[in-house]
């Protein structure tokens, strides 16, 4: 853990998208680490599962799709920590499963939107706040982080929306990092292959679990453990810096 000194309490973590897996532990990693935290959800009332001794501003009912309401969140986020937004995680998920013939042109756009477009509202926002965070007046400072899947990287049987969706947000994420790197902005994307654990896995696919093997599922804490050593290459300096990782159990398939 780092030391809690003033400097540090005024750099900020932004979670879009933060549910009871992976976001809950991105909160906790970062406040951990010495940030102030902020984290959004679509849901009004979706982020009262969160510790408020971890979530320092909360964002629900927030509508990732509106470019007015997302310059809304970083305006708000922004002014809580002296402008110094250093980390924005977007995890919104988004995944939907129709054979091709019962997708239709709503379902098809809404999943686009919820996963590609508003990446690119966030990551466009994130970018332009991080454009100043360098003290010493040379580029910007910070790290964008996307969350990916599988499906990022090939489409599946019956997740033609969700596949075009993610391949799309891991095509921003390429595009952000060469245009960004330059100016100090480190923009990563992670492939996250594998159910994770959290309430709604453990709720509606309690037999699977059951009969699964030990380590079948991914431990959303190291998930977390993975982004926050994204932002410590970031931290350290420019020369070595990740843009896209897999994270996937032992035992899975690939």
């Amino acid at each position: 853990m780092l030391s809690s000194t003033s400097t540090l309490l005024k750099r900020g973590a932004l979670i879009v998208g933060a549910g009871e897996g992976i976001g809950k532990s991105l909160v906790s990693a970062f406040k951990e680490e010495g940030y102030i935290t902020g984290a959004s959800r679509r849901t009004r009332g979706g982020l009262d599962f969160m510790d408020n001794n971890t979530l320092d501003h909360k964002y629900d009912g927030f509508d990732a799709r509106s470019e007015s309401q997302v310059r809304d969140m970083f305006s708000s986020f922004s002014s809580h920590c002296e402008g110094n937004i250093e980390v924005c995680v977007f995890n919104i998920g988004a995944n939907i499963n129709f054979p091709i013939m019962e997708t239709t042109a709503r379902k098809f756009q809404k999943c686009w939107e919820m996963a590609c477009l508003s990446g690119f509202l966030v990551g466009r926002e994130a970018a332009t706040c991080m454009s100043s965070n360098n003290p010493s007046g040379k580029g910007g400072k910070g790290t964008i982080i996307f969350t990916g899947a599988t499906a990022s990287l090939r489409g599946g049987s019956g997740f033609s929306a969700f596949s075009v969706a993610k391949g799309g947000l891991r095509q921003l994420s390429q595009s952000m990092a060469r245009e960004l790197g330059p100016k100090g902005i480190h923009v990563a994307h992670v492939v996250v292959d594998g159910a994770v654990d959290s309430p709604f896995i453990r709720e509606h696919f309690k037999d699977r679990i059951k009969s699964a093997p030990e380590h079948a599922i991914v431990n959303p804490d190291e998930i977390a453990g993975a982004y926050v050593y994204l932002t410590e290459q970031t931290n350290r300096g420019r020369s070595c810096w990740t843009h896209e990782m897999d994270l996937r159990p032992s035992i899975e398939k690939w």
